[in-house]
């Protein structure tokens, strides 16, 4: 997961980097509206925009209205002064998903983070099955048949973005883009040892994560299994021993 801060609150911003990347996201910062319209014409695999209204060089509703402009689709979630009810207004009606007055909850905005990137995959719950793997989001925990599966923090990012794509092919390059944050040294061929120590892990019975050669992954079950879907209810790992 990918996420982009624009917020020139140094303090806030700090808060914002350390709460989400211990979420297991990579996050990027920025503190004026022309680095984010910058940053997302650049990158266009950002999962989630987290947009102050109040940006230096551009204001937040610019960058909005450019980004939609561009038919982006990505969601964003904007933080605004508790005050300024006509720019979340405006905030909503040029695009935003969703909005938080200051000051807030960090839990609340984790929360809201989660509900946003459910609602872009299509799901009402954490959870996401592709056959006998079940992956919860907001736990970042993987089980196969209900057994826990011991993954790195890389390779569990790496596991979503192929879960949230099962069925289609992943190039290497935006594994690159949605695993790591700006000044990460992440090769190819570093991708390329990420997805064999997942495979050792993960492909048992029909899981396997097919190779198109020269181009990426794909994320698939051999034939006779369902396709991968939200799971209705959430499931966590037996701790039993």
């Amino acid at each position: 997961m990918r996420i982009l801060i624009a917020e020139d609150d140094g303090v806030l911003a700090d808060g914002l980097l350390r709460a989400l990347r211990g979420t297991g996201a990579a996050v990027d910062h920025v503190a004026t509206g022309s680095e984010a319209d910058a940053a997302l014409m650049t990158n266009k695999e950002f999962d989630l925009l987290i947009l102050d209204l109040g940006l230096p060089k551009m204001h937040g509703l610019e960058v909005l209205r450019k980004l939609r402009a561009r038919g982006s689709t990505v969601p964003v979630l904007i933080l605004t002064a508790a005050d300024s009810i006509e720019e979340r207004v405006k905030g909503l009606d040029f695009g935003a998903d969703d909005y938080m007055a200051k000051p807030f909850s960090l839990q609340e905005l984790e929360a809201r983070v989660r509900a946003l990137l459910r609602r872009r995959m299509g799901g009402a719950c954490d959870n996401i099955r592709h056959g006998p793997l079940v992956y919860d989001q907001s736990g970042r925990v993987a089980t196969i048949d209900g057994q826990m599966v011991d993954l790195s923090a890389r390779e569990l990012g790496l596991l979503e973005v192929l879960l949230q794509r099962a069925g289609r092919m992943v190039s290497k390059d935006q594994l690159v883009e949605h695993l790591c944050e700006w000044g990460d040294e992440v090769s190819n061929n570093a991708i390329e040892v990420y997805v064999h120590r997942l495979r050792k892990k993960i492909e048992k019975g029909p899981i396997r994560i097919a190779t198109v050669r020269g181009l990426g992954y794909c994320l698939k079950l051999l034939p006779g299994e369902p396709a991968t879907t939200t799971a209705p209810t959430a499931t966590r790992p037996s701790t039993a021993t």
